[in-house]
C-alpha cells in the first residue's frame, strides 16, 4: 500500500540510497588498469583477466558483455582485431576493437576454457550451457577495485564501460567519436555520460590558439 506525504512515518524512514554513491560511477586511471592487471595475472585469474581487459576495450553495457558468445571475438583459430555485436538496450550493432593485451589474455583463457563458437566466452558456474549472470560480474568489479585500494562504493560495472571512452574524450575531444564507441544513439547522452561540462568545454577551446 502506499503512503501519503504527510504521514509521520514517511519522514522517519531512512532513505534507500542514504550511504550510497547513486550518481555515475567514476572511470579507471590507466595506473589503476595496470594495477588491476597485476593482481590477476599474479594470481592466475585467466578468466577475470580476460574479462576485465575485454570489458575495457570492449566499451559494452555488462548486459552485452557477459553474452558474448565465443564465435563474436574469434575467428577461425585467432582472436579478432575488431568485433559486432548488437546491443540489447538499443538493438543497434556496435563495434569495437580488441587490443593486443586483451587478444593476448582471452587466447589464454579460451585455450583454457574450450568450448565452440556458439559457446558464451564467460560460462556461468551454475549452468555450464549458460552465461556469467550480470550480477556476479558486478561482484568481480567490486572485488577488482578493492584489491588496488579504490573505494567500491564509486566504481562498479558501468566503470568498466566508461574508462576507456573517457580516456579518448580527454585525448582527442572528439564527443562523435566516443558516441559511436559507445553506441548511443544521441550525443546529448554521451555528454552526460562522459560528465562534460562547461569547464572541460573551455579546455578543449584553450588548446586552440588563433
Amino acid at each position: 500500500m502506499g503512503h501519503s506525504d504527510l504521514d509521520p512515518a514517511v519522514h522517519q524512514r531512512r532513505p534507500w540510497n542514504a550511504g550510497q554513491n547513486v550518481g555515475a560511477k567514476r572511470p579507471l586511471k590507466p595506473r589503476d588498469i595496470w594495477a588491476i592487471r597485476f593482481y590477476l595475472d599474479e594470481h592466475n585469474r585467466l578468466r577475470d583477466r580476460a574479462l576485465f581487459d575485454l570489458a575495457i576495450d570492449s566499451k559494452l553495457r555488462g548486459c552485452d558483455l557477459v553474452k558474448l558468445r565465443i564465435g563474436d571475438v574469434v575467428s577461425g583459430a585467432l582472436i579478432r582485431n575488431r568485433a559486432t555485436v548488437i546491443q540489447q538496450k538499443t538493438g543497434r550493432p556496435v563495434q569495437f576493437e580488441i587490443m593486443t593485451e586483451a587478444r593476448r589474455s582471452l587466447d589464454n583463457w579460451l585455450q583454457r576454457r574450450g568450448g565452440t563458437t556458439v559457446d558464451f566466452v564467460f560460462p556461468s558456474r551454475i549452468d555450464y550451457m549458460g552465461h556469467l549472470s550480470t550480477r556476479q560480474y558486478a561482484r568481480l568489479v567490486d572485488e577488482w577495485v578493492t584489491t588496488v585500494g579504490l573505494n567500491s562504493r564509486e566504481y562498479g560495472t558501468h566503470s568498466m564501460r566508461r574508462t576507456k571512452a573517457s580516456l579518448i574524450y580527454k585525448a582527442t575531444g572528439n564527443l562523435r567519436a566516443v558516441q559511436i564507441l559507445l553506441g548511443h544513439t544521441n550525443i546529448e547522452n554521451t555528454v552526460r555520460y562522459l560528465g562534460v561540462d562547461v569547464d572541460d568545454a573551455l579546455t578543449l577551446s584553450e588548446r586552440t590558439d588563433i
